[in-house]
């Protein structure tokens, strides 16, 4: 995996920087932090993704369609851009829709023996690489909002909840060894749903379906986590308060998140949200990166 540039690294230069942005706060957040240092970003928006109010606070954009990864690279390459963020999901489902794809992109699907989220976008990593554009760590600019390894709110786990938490990790790291999904919903030590495409609020609000008339003695808990050795480049793990709001709509009671690699937007609001509705938030220690011999079967290994 390629080295993510770090703080002290980047600081070499404040020029030459770009943001890709998909939706969600993120690119908002990035372009705030990166201001914050003194750093103007060229920003290419993805037209089926990013919000338009990027336009109110971009100084420099481009819009450009998914599938059109020719045009973004000419648009970074105007703006000067040699260092650029990636911020913002882009929903992976969206590789099935009818956008259809320029040339450069297609010969990149038509290389890749998986589609994966790390195949996909580490794919287009290194054809920016190519171009001399470095992505760089998504989080660079977000550091106080990584949490540290404790629990971080008013209540912690009860025992219950802790017997899911350590049950669900296992099958949480697992999945997200193989880029399946980061998340997982357990009640009273059963996995009861697993990420795929949908994301993290629909896969907790599908366990809430599932479990219809549950007993409240058996309540969901909800775990995200990292990939191992996780490439801060890029599918970072996100919370922010919408998915709190839902583990409150589906009865979830508490929620683990990995340490120092999960991205807490609006933090303030949103522990305080958790703490209203008694929900549980504890952030793990990470796993560590698997060496290859232990990679389960069917992970992309390039």
């Amino acid at each position: 995996m390629p080295k993510s540039a770090s703080i002290s690294d980047a600081k070499l230069s404040a020029s030459g920087w770009g943001l890709i942005a998909g939706n969600g706060r993120f690119p908002f957040l990035v372009l705030e932090g990166a201001r914050q240092q003194g750093i103007d970003m060229a920003v290419i928006a993805i037209k089926e993704e990013a919000s338009p109010e990027l336009a109110a606070i971009a100084k420099r954009i481009h819009w450009v369609s998914l599938g059109e990864l020719s045009k973004a690279i000419a648009a970074l390459h105007e703006e000067g851009v040699t260092q650029a963020v990636m911020a913002g999901q882009v929903k992976h489902n969206k590789i099935f829709s009818s956008i259809k794809p320029d040339w450069k992109l297609a010969k990149l699907l038509f290389s890749l023996s998986s589609k994966n989220t790390d195949s996909l976008i580490g794919g287009v990593a290194k054809i920016l690489e190519e171009e001399g554009i470095r992505l760089v760590d998504s989080t660079l600019f977000l550091q106080p909002l990584l949490p540290e390894a404790r629990v971080l709110t008013h209540r912690s786990p009860s025992e219950q909840e802790a017997s899911d938490i350590a049950y669900g990790l296992a099958i949480a790291r697992n999945i997200s060894a193989m880029d399946i999904g980061q998340t997982i919903v357990v009640s009273d030590g059963a996995c009861v749903a697993v990420e795929a495409m949908e994301g993290t609020d629909e896969t907790i609000a599908r366990a809430a379906r599932l479990t219809a008339g549950r007993s409240s003695e058996k309540p969901l808990v909800v775990i995200k986590v990292s990939k191992p050795g996780q490439d801060m480049r890029f599918d970072v793990p996100v919370i922010g308060l919408p998915t709190i709001l839902e583990m409150q709509s589906a009865g979830a009671t508490a929620l683990a998140i990995d340490a120092g690699r999960t991205l807490l937007f609006d933090r303030e609001k949103l522990l305080e949200a958790a703490n209203a509705a008694g929900i549980a938030i504890e952030a793990v220690p990470p796993a560590v990166a698997l060496e290859p011999s232990a990679v389960p079967a069917g992970t992309n290994k390039k």
